[in-house]
């Protein structure tokens, strides 16, 4: 088959046991149509500064009151920016793609690191995309069917098209997704920009009835210590995007000076923004009508902007557009760091030959969420992603303090001070605590979606000896999907003259092994 030593790479790895090797081909000149020796097939760098991402996530249903709500919408930032502060520490310490998975696993050890990459692969980031894409479809049907909730039909098959859609974007480019990011989330900040803009006219006009303290803190029920856990972890969720610019590292330009730069420009910026536009939100609904409502930014603008009101659904769809655009991106990025360490099979380490984009792993995450989508409980998983998310959030932390102290002689271009990540893990722990109290089911269901992947650790990379069959069939299995996405192994920064040493060596071996086939 024409183009098979391009894809063939003859030292392959045969188990998910495997790390991939470093050194991959490059295309002959006859293929690129130009000479490939001066030019790498690697993930580029090309993400600047500017990113953000989240969702709003109500936590009004569980603290009980107005004033409460806006308390505990404050002091999740502030928590947040605690986890941003000793993120930036390890981002630039470990300076590595994979965010969370790659700093535990290199301070814990395999199975750790393995066990958080399965939590994330198999329902976090799936039911975090699947989430958005029906929220995105259901603000995008809302004018369609104005007086009943859109048809789950429809929903989904919106759904469906914006995921496989943005999957294609992320497959061709990683300069297009990174527009995208960037334009949607600078819409998404115009448009909370206009609540919050409009919920001060209101406040002007004296239309603030609900944030008068006697009303504020008017308890319709009175929240216990694990109903307020529950809302913390909740409002977690919104602001679980703080950590997603470690995930993608190594594409990332200038690292240690935009990785933290981004972390605390982000943190202040969505505190402040999530605060206020639930300031506005209160200036127009009171919480009864918050809570029943169905798409709250939509229900804000029918009764403030008038002619105006289709400003509200358009944002939101434009706003989880972008939302899903960076969890797909994020997300493969997590599949391809857990497969070139040897946690996930080795076709999820490749690249496309010519766009340098993880397809492998983004069809994995793809399909992983449509599965979510199509079959689980999408809402109810929503609350066991909260509880998974925060309990590894608290395991990486955890890991800043052991590494001081297992490497204190390491280069650290930022160190914080051990008072940040020691408050976070004494709030971590108490959120944990009652929430287990409070939701026992919950936390246990999410505690044994994460110790499901022990065995599944042992079995496929801990377990090195397996029969020749697996393997044969493994590196068969890997050899299939080479040629179907045309991807290969990235290729290490190494000098010119090497790489074309490289280059020769390995394409001599492709063709003895295209012969030996």
């Amino acid at each position: 088959m024409a183009g098979e030593n391009e894809i063939k790479n003859s030292n392959c790895s045969s188990s998910l046991g495997q790390g991939p090797p470093a050194p991959t081909t490059h295309l002959p000149n006859s293929m690129s149509g130009q000479d490939t020796t001066t030019e790498k097939v690697t993930l580029k760098k090309e993400i600047g500064l500017v990113s953000a991402c989240a969702i709003i996530i109500g936590v009004l249903e569980h603290s009980g009151s107005v004033g409460l709500a806006l308390i505990i919408w404050v002091l999740g930032g502030g928590v947040s920016a605690l986890g941003s502060m000793c993120y930036a520490e390890l981002g630039v310490t470990i300076p590595k793609s994979g965010g969370d998975y790659s700093y535990v696993t290199e301070i814990f050890g395999g199975l750790t690191g393995f066990l958080l990459l399965w939590s994330a692969v198999l329902i976090m980031y799936p039911t975090s995309l699947a989430v958005i894409a029906l929220t995105f479809s259901n603000y995008v049907l809302q004018p369609v069917f104005p007086d009943c909730i859109p048809p789950y039909d429809a929903t989904r098959t919106l759904s469906l098209v914006c995921l496989l859609l943005l999957t294609w974007v992320n497959s061709s480019s990683v300069r297009w997704a990174t527009r995208i990011q960037d334009i949607f989330t600078a819409g998404k900040l115009l448009a909370l920009g206009l609540i919050i803009v409009v919920g001060f006219m209101q406040i002007f006009k004296g239309n603030y009835e609900e944030l008068k303290p006697s009303n504020a803190f008017n308890f319709w029920k009175t929240p216990t210590v694990g109903q307020l856990a529950l809302a913390f972890l909740q409002g977690s969720f919104a602001f679980s995007g703080w950590n997603f610019l470690n995930y993608v590292t190594e594409e990332l330009v200038d690292p240690r000076r935009n990785l933290p730069r981004a972390i605390y420009i982000s943190i202040p910026l969505v505190t402040f923004v999530y605060t206020f536009t639930n300031i506005a939100y209160f200036t127009a609904m009171t919480p009864e009508e918050l809570m029943s409502s169905n798409a709250v930014a939509v229900t804000f603008g029918e009764k403030l902007l008038g002619y105006f009101s289709w400003i509200m659904p358009v944002s939101v769809a434009l706003s989880t557009f972008g939302g899903i655009n960076g969890y797909l991106f994020t997300s493969s990025r997590l599949c391809f760091s857990g497969a070139r360490e040897g946690h996930l099979p080795s076709l999820l380490a490749m690249i496309h030959f010519k766009y340098c984009t993880p397809v492998p792993a983004l069809l994995v995450c793809c399909g992983a969420t449509i599965i979510i989508m199509l079959v689980g409980d999408t809402y109810t998983l929503i609350n066991y992603v909260s509880f998974i998310n925060y309990l590894c959030y608290g395991v990486t932390i955890m890991g800043l303090i052991v590494l001081r102290f297992k490497k204190p002689k390491m280069f650290r271009p930022i160190k914080v001070n051990l008072l940040i990540p020691i408050t976070y893990l004494c709030f971590w722990a108490f959120l944990l605590i009652f929430s287990f109290y409070s939701e026992p089911v919950v936390c246990g269901v999410g505690l044994i979606i994460i110790l499901t992947g022990v065995p599944v650790f042992f079995l496929t990379v801990y377990w090195k000896n397996k029969p020749k069959c697996v393997d044969r069939f493994i590196e068969k299995m890997t050899y299939c999907g080479q040629k179907v996405c045309y991807v290969v192994y990235p290729q290490p920064d190494l000098p010119e003259e090497d790489l074309i040493h490289c280059n020769d060596t390995l394409v001599s071996e492709n063709e003895k092994s295209i012969k030996m086939h």
